[in-house]
């Protein structure tokens, strides 16, 4: 597994008490490129003072890999409120490499390590859960909630959207008010990705 911390200046850290977990699928991890991820997660600390810890995986295993990592050695888990998660996947399933596991799955995996925190999920895959799905995935992880947006990609990517949903948590960590507050600020965006939130 590799294990990749975004490099900041020692002082920021310093300064931070809020970070973002970041997961990205790929393909093969074993590829040095860097991803379009990587250079938004950038962008969130130089914009808004915003540190993340940053991993990719291949294999379902790989996942559960990273978050055990995050979970029981990181001992500032409990500064990360988001675990932003970056992969294909159809409404209610993640995708990796041609295999489809549903969120069913992904919560049995997760079960009672997510307390707490919200599951964000880019638009790289659509998030369409049903209230029972919703409500499962939230009792088994034990998650505040779960993020995302009901519209496909089509050459928009959820980034900057995704940036302004971290940066309002950084100031107010009541869930609805962010969100709230979100489609305030960014309501047309907000509206052409449907941003959703299940809690």
């Amino acid at each position: 597994m590799l294990h990749r911390k975004q490099q900041l200046p020692q002082e920021q850290f310093t300064d931070t008490d809020y970070f973002i977990y970041c997961l990205e699928a790929m393909n093969d991890i074993e590829t040095d490129t860097t991803t379009e991820t990587q250079l938004n997660l950038e962008q969130l600390t130089l914009q808004y003072g915003i540190a993340s810890i940053y991993n990719i995986f291949d294999t379902i295993e790989g996942l559960e890999t990273s978050l055990n990592t995050l979970v029981f050695d990181d001992h500032n888990f409990n500064d990360y409120e988001i675990i932003y998660l970056v992969t294909e996947g159809e409404a209610n399933s993640i995708c990796l490499n041609d295999y489809c596991y549903s969120l069913q799955e992904v919560a049995e995996i997760f079960e009672g390590k997510l307390n707490g925190k919200i599951l964000h999920f880019s638009n790289a895959k659509v998030l369409d859960l049903d209230e029972e799905e919703a409500q499962y995935f939230l009792d088994v992880t034990g998650a505040k909630g779960v993020s995302g947006y009901g519209n496909e990609y089509n050459g928009i990517s959820s980034s900057n959207l995704d940036k302004a949903f971290f940066n309002l948590f950084k100031e107010d960590d009541n869930m609805l008010d962010v969100v709230e507050e979100l489609h305030q600020k960014h309501y047309n965006l907000c509206k052409l990705l449907d941003f959703r939130l299940y809690y």
